[in-house]
């Protein structure tokens, strides 16, 4: 007669912890920064539908990295939530900060609970009517949260992007300054990265093969919480308004780094269909 198998509590939480810490390696880096005119969302995402950056109020932006289906679920409960606590009581009362908790929550939950934690991680921004005001909520797989006070980096080559940003980041930068430290803080990822777990959604193509995909203009979506915009201030930028704001360097350089690697962009952008964005 064999006997059950057991595992301790311990045992759960480090194997939860660990399947978790995977799935968001995987996933391609967001940055969330703070600028002069409000917040700042930049992520590498190769889908131009399956957004990771969104509007959850009118003064709320959300970012997640991970498993899609599960950070998308989280998404659309926390616009439910906001949108009922402004229907109840008014549009001046819901905050960032009654959402990151209501997230934290959700999170704790669903990795205490369930026999598989989401493999997702996110940021809850919002602009306030001064600088002073701005806050940036970090939450992880397990419902850990932290106020961030200048920016979020989450996913992928997270330790090489902080380390270019805590270099490059400084306060009160304007909207194009903002954007080209962001971009540029990409690059520690795609050329040095290929031995981290960050790297593991290229593992199949070699080193570096998803490095020029990543870094093109194309591939990175953009999204700010403007200060000064009337009514609701998620605003999305895209096409030529967005590659004015980039480095003029990037585009040159990524089409040389394109022309060395035809063959394994192929592979990358096939990537975008997975549920790993």
């Amino acid at each position: 007669m064999s006997m059950p198998l057991y595992a301790s509590p311990e045992q759960l939480m480090r194997e939860r912890s660990e399947l978790a810490r995977k799935g968001i390696a995987r996933g391609r880096s967001v940055v969330v920064l703070k600028y002069r005119g409000g917040v700042l969302f930049v992520a590498e995402n190769p889908s131009p539908t399956l957004h990771k950056v969104s509007e959850i109020y009118d003064r709320i932006g959300f970012a997640a990295v991970g498993r899609y289906s599960e950070f998308e679920a989280l998404r659309r409960g926390g616009i439910r939530h906001v949108d009922l606590q402004g229907y109840q009581y008014d549009r001046r009362d819901v905050s960032a900060r009654a959402l990151a908790n209501v997230y934290a929550q959700t999170l704790s939950t669903i990795f205490t609970e369930q026999l598989k934690p989401y493999e997702v991680e996110i940021c809850v921004a919002q602009v306030g009517s001064g600088a002073e005001e701005d806050e940036l909520y970090r939450l992880t797989y397990d419902g850990s949260i932290g106020d961030e006070s200048r920016f979020v980096v989450m996913g992928g080559q997270t330790d090489a992007i902080s380390t270019k940003l805590k270099d490059t980041y400084s306060d009160g930068m304007d909207l194009a300054e903002a954007v080209r430290v962001a971009a540029e803080a990409f690059r520690p990822s795609s050329g040095s990265g290929s031995g981290s777990a960050g790297s593991g959604s290229a593992a199949s193509n070699g080193n570096g093969s998803s490095s020029a995909a990543e870094s093109e203009p194309s591939k990175l979506e953009v999204a700010v919480l403007e200060r000064e915009r009337p009514g609701r201030k998620f605003r999305r930028i895209t096409g030529a308004a967005l590659d004015a704001l980039l480095p003029a360097r990037t585009e040159a350089s990524d089409s040389d780094a394109s022309s060395d690697d035809k063959d394994d962009k192929g592979d990358d952008k096939g990537e975008g269909s997975s549920d790993e964005s």
